[in-house]
């Protein structure tokens, strides 16, 4: 089986291509299953506008095209609507709310900014010291024990500020690594930092150390390619050097998500 959760679209303003250009990448690509996991509008309670993230009058296109794509496509491809989302305390009961009324699929977790992005606070950015770790582990282990994602996305994002995985680095990582194993939440591997890895001969996230934490605790991943281009689907050098890899660590990786109880927990 070869699945991938973490797709975006052109309505987050970061990401290129119609979101059937997606699917048909997908599908060149040997993919069963894709998930569509745009970045999640929020109902805000003040007049900020996000620039990273669609807005929340334009979630109804961005379903009506998902739905579409998963009809015209059905004997081809298996389609999911999901979102990813942060863990932004004060909004998860609307959140919950839409997530039921709008029957999505499922969300993962993507801890990008500290309580709301109404703050500005970007964890890529606060993570350049041990306080700023802490919020990134704290939020981090907060929405691993609210049961709602189904699984957590680029897990060490912390490193695109801090740089070095010192002593500091290995306890947050622990920490995070714990939680997730307690409720049996899944770590990704997000291909997109490999290739940006990669491109600039860095190496933040994913991070082997971290990897290596993950897997003397005892954690599942899951590989995202985290889209943000069509033609990331198909590169088939950056996927089987990953699997080579997570195989070669011996952490048990799924393949597939189980979406079956989703709306249980969010109910």
């Amino acid at each position: 089986m070869k699945a991938n959760y973490h797709t975006h679209t052109y309505r987050c303003h970061h990401a290129n291509g119609s979101d059937e250009a997606y699917v048909e990448s997908a599908i060149s690509a040997g993919f069963q299953e894709l998930g569509f996991s745009d970045h999640t509008p929020w109902k805000y309670n003040s007049d900020f506008v996000a620039h990273m993230r669609m807005k929340l009058d334009q979630f109804s296109d961005y379903k009506k095209s998902v739905l579409s794509l998963k009809e015209k496509y059905k004997d081809k491809i298996e389609i999911k609507l999901g979102l990813e989302c942060e863990y932004f305390d004060i909004y998860i009961p609307w959140l919950k709310e839409f997530i039921l009324t709008e029957k999505i699929d499922y969300i993962i977790f993507g801890n990008h900014y500290y309580k709301t992005d109404e703050r500005r606070q970007y964890f890529g950015n606060i993570c350049n010291n041990v306080e700023g770790l802490i919020k990134y582990q704290k939020q981090c282990i907060e929405g691993i024990e609210s049961g709602l994602y189904l699984y957590l996305c680029h897990p060490e994002l912390f490193m695109r500020a801090y740089k070095s995985f010192d002593s500091n680095c290995v306890e947050v990582a622990k920490e995070i690594c714990l939680a997730a194993k307690k409720y049996n939440l899944p770590l990704e591997y997000n291909l997109t930092g490999v290739l940006y890895n990669k491109r600039h001969g860095v190496e933040e996230y994913p991070h082997h150390k971290f990897w290596e934490i993950a897997r003397d605790v005892g954690n599942t991943c899951i590989i995202g390619v985290d889209a943000h281009d069509p033609k990331q689907l198909e590169n088939h050098v950056l996927w089987k050097e990953a699997v080579a890899y997570l195989d070669t660590l011996g952490i048990h990786r799924l393949e597939k998500l189980d979406m079956k109880d989703f709306y249980a927990i969010i109910k």
